[in-house]
């Protein structure tokens, strides 16, 4: 929570107490990724009269503010940064509504703000009328067309807003961050009546906003800055600039098995939240399919009262013998009544094969539920770094890229450690699968229409696990022309049976041996 909006809000107002008419003396870097900000109250013969440093860390993998008692400067390797502001005073620092931004206003209104985002941190300058004129880290070229005006973000944060948003309070509260949503699910577990949830939310938002004080835990085996009691609580602090230091020297004092092993479990934990919410959608979906599943009934029905279907109706009204009471049917006009039953008897048929996928499927997934608790007690026990990465290694825990991507060609999707990569159009699609793919990759395509080819990446020495090939399959489906089926047929095949003879059509291939899966297209 060292980004967090909540934990900015009380940085601000100790910074400004530490830095309000100082001087901004200068900025320079002497490591990537990495800048030193000098505010003092005037210039001395042979340094600065009383210095105050902010040291920004900036990196894609770990961003964080700490604040040195003092820093000699390099005397070679040193770039000087955002010159133009040299010798203002500061006149402000403040946080930003319902934002994870830092400013530091400047006389003559320009301000430097710290835009803490994550593995998109930077520092930006904007001029007095609130245009970005200077990045810190220019990649970021996004960044410049910020306006200052932006970073605040007022929301409706009632509760007639919540009752608005069908009680998702994630849409209200986009500055918790998935620790402190993690910790309020925790809170509200038992409790299904909206206000009561209500009010532990706002006791939450309190705790946020006046902490008792900033806790240094350890979450997920790395050190974790938090104004909630959360995780193993290690030390707490009342001055958020001390707790800002000692988390940052944690942080880089952190060994390398406990780096890793932090890394590690925060993907598992990632992928068992997924497989959890996928077992959710599931069941969901088996219970609407079980409770409104009457299409085999009103093709009975209907075969029932053939003689009493007009021509070209729409609707029909007929006797429902399952309950003793009248039933409605819809019908296509352009059928026959005996057509229109089929319809119906079609319709249940791939209902129930629909029903038989998701089954099968949530077998799979609660195995591998049960497996990612296993890898996840298993790491949790290991302090050798080599039995880690040697466990890492056997069981393929980590996703990885088997194929050279040229400026990112194809749509990218890692699931279980494997790679899958989709055309985006005919001819990407053969670029795809004559330049990118290997005989041994997996080919899929949605059968008899035009879509996406799609490739599973081989790993040597396994077969393609069941889940991995359904997601591809979901994937083939939804990036065709079948993507509002409710199934889809979807030609599976090593990719040494996909053959594209001279004169085709871009996209177009022959396949000699394929297998067909039926899945619900899904994105």
């Amino acid at each position: 929570m060292h980004q967090n909006y909540y934990f900015l809000r009380q940085l601000a107002p100790r910074l400004h107490n530490e830095i309000s008419g100082k001087r901004f003396m200068e900025a320079f870097s002497q490591e990537k990724d990495e800048i030193i900000l000098v505010f003092a109250e005037a210039r001395g013969k042979l340094n600065y009269y009383k210095p105050f440093f902010i040291k920004a860390s900036l990196r894609s993998d770990f961003a964080s503010l700490t604040f040195p008692d003092q820093f000699d400067r390099a005397r070679r390797n040193s770039v000087d940064l955002f010159t133009d502001l040299y010798d203002r005073p500061v006149t402000e620092v403040k946080s930003y509504l319902n934002e994870r931004a830092l400013g530091i206003e400047l006389e003559g209104g320009d301000a430097l703000v710290f835009k803490l985002f994550g593995n998109r941190s930077n520092i930006i300058h904007f001029d007095n009328a609130g245009q970005a004129v200077d990045l810190f880290n220019n990649k970021l070229v996004a960044d410049q067309q910020i306006q200052h005006s932006q970073l605040t973000r007022p929301l409706d944060q009632s509760y007639e807003a919540y009752e608005q948003q069908e009680f998702r309070h994630e849409v209200l509260y986009p500055t918790f961050g998935k620790e402190v949503n993690a910790y309020l699910k925790e809170q509200m577990s038992g409790i299904s009546e909206p206000k009561e949830r209500w009010a532990v939310i706002q006791q939450v938002v309190s705790e946020l906003e006046n902490p008792d004080g900033y806790y240094l835990t350890i979450l997920n085996y790395t050190p974790f800055l938090s104004l909630l009691p959360m995780g193993e609580v290690r030390d707490t602090y009342t001055d958020p600039l001390e707790a800002l230091n000692r988390y940052y020297y944690a942080h880089v004092r952190m060994s390398n098995v406990e780096r890793e092993k932090g890394e590690i479990v925060r993907l598992l934990r990632k992928r068992l939240q997924q497989t959890e919410r996928y077992l959710e959608n599931n069941f969901q979906k088996l219970i609407e399919l079980e409770e409104g599943g009457m299409n085999e009934e009103m093709g009975h029905i209907l075969m029932a009262n053939l003689h009493l279907v007009p021509e070209r109706a729409e609707r029909v009204e007929l006797y429902d013998f399952y309950r003793d009471q009248p039933i409605t049917i819809k019908l296509k006009k352009d059928l026959s009544p005996q057509k229109n039953a089929e319809m119906y008897y079609r319709k249940a048929k791939n209902e129930k094969i629909e029903i038989t996928k998701l089954q099968e499927s949530s077998e799979a997934r609660e195995q591998e539920l049960q497996q990612l608790h296993i890898h996840l007690e298993a790491i949790g026990g290991m302090e050798q770094l080599r039995e880690l990465r040697a466990y890492i290694k056997k069981h393929s825990l980590k996703q990885t890229t088997n194929a050279p991507l040229q400026g990112d060609l194809f749509k990218k999707v890692e699931y279980q450690g494997y790679t899958i990569l989709i055309g985006r159009n005919a001819k990407n699609n053969d670029l795809l699968t004559r330049q990118y793919a290997y005989k041994e990759d997996l080919w899929l395509h949605a059968r008899d229409v035009s879509g996406s080819h799609v490739v599973v990446k081989h790993q040597a020495g396994k077969n393609f696990p069941a889940p991995v090939i359904e997601r591809a399959a979901q994937l083939a489906a939804w990036y065709s022309k079948r993507r509002t089926d409710t199934l889809c047929p979807v030609i599976v095949t090593p990719k040494k049976f996909v053959r594209k003879p001279k004169g085709l059509a871009e996209g177009a291939v022959i396949v000699d041996k394929e297998e067909v899966v039926l899945v619900e297209p899904q994105g």
